[in-house]
Parts: C-alpha cells; sequence; structure tokens
C-alpha cells in the first residue's frame, strides 16, 4: 500500500518476517579482494525492492532533495512465549530489546529502497527506527520530503 501527499511523503509495508543486515563478506580467490553481501541480506534487498515497486505508480519518480525517514520493524512474536507474554507483546507493553540491533534493520532497508524511492541515501537528513512484535511480521517505512 502507498500513500502520496504531493509528494511530501509517503508510506511503504514490506510483508513478511524482517531480516537485519548481516556484516560484508571477504574473499580473497585468485588473489584478488572481493567484499560481498551474504546470500540472506542479498535476498532480502532484492525482496524489499520487489515489494516496494509493486507499490509504486508506473510513472513514480524518486525524491530529490533532504527526506527524512521513519522506519518501524514489526517482529514476529516467539512461540515459546506464554499467553500473557504474547499478549504483553502484542499490546507494545514489551517491546523487543535483543538483538538485532535497530541499526542493521535501517542499514538493509536504506540499501534496499536506494535508488528506488530515493536518488541516493546521503538525501537522508534524519532518520528513525522503532522496533515492536506483532502476529503480523513486516516493516513499514514512512518517507517524508521536504
Amino acid at each position: 500500500m502507498i500513500t502520496t501527499e504531493r509528494r511530501k511523503a509517503m508510506k511503504l509495508v514490506i510483508k513478511g518476517d524482517p531480516v537485519p543486515a548481516e556484516r560484508p563478506r571477504f574473499n580473497n580467490r585468485g588473489g584478488f579482494a572481493r567484499v560481498y553481501d551474504p546470500l540472506k541480506s542479498r535476498d532480502y534487498k532484492e525482496e524489499i525492492k520487489k515489494q516496494a515497486s509493486k507499490q509504486l505508480s508506473k510513472d513514480y519518480q524518486p525524491f530529490s532533495g533532504a527526506i527524512k525517514v521513519d522506519i518501524c520493524v514489526y517482529r514476529k512474536i516467539q512461540k515459546s512465549v506464554s499467553k500473557k507474554e504474547y499478549a504483553r507483546r502484542l499490546s507494545n507493553e514489551v517491546r523487543p530489546t535483543v538483538k538485532p540491533d535497530a541499526d542493521n534493520y535501517i542499514k538493509i532497508i536504506l540499501d534496499g529502497l536506494n535508488g528506488l524511492v530515493w536518488l541516493d541515501d546521503n538525501q537522508i537528513t534524519d532518520v528513525a527506527a522503532h522496533k515492536y512484535y506483532s502476529d503480523k511480521p513486516r516493516v513499514e517505512v514512512e518517507v517524508h520530503g521536504s
């Protein structure tokens, strides 16, 4: 789903389990050093692009100029918790304070949307991330232009 208001703001929803960015891997085959994304990170970035593209109109033009990005990560609730604890997490009385860190979610989301929703991530002047539990795992991204 996408909402826009005179290109000042938009909201994207990336459905499915959020995946944090993993550290880049290094390979030194044949005397040449190569840096690459682990497969899980690479696949999730592609999924972000795929889902975001479906939410954008065919004539969509990326944001230009300064932008603010707000990211809400909704992680699934572990099955091992009690019904009472499940309810506490679902109501946001209890929020995720465990790994992965919020900055790892920020990194992969910004990389996945770079060049698609905005021209380059150097346009981002403000970014905020929030972690929640949900029985519908997803990432919601709001972008606000100037």
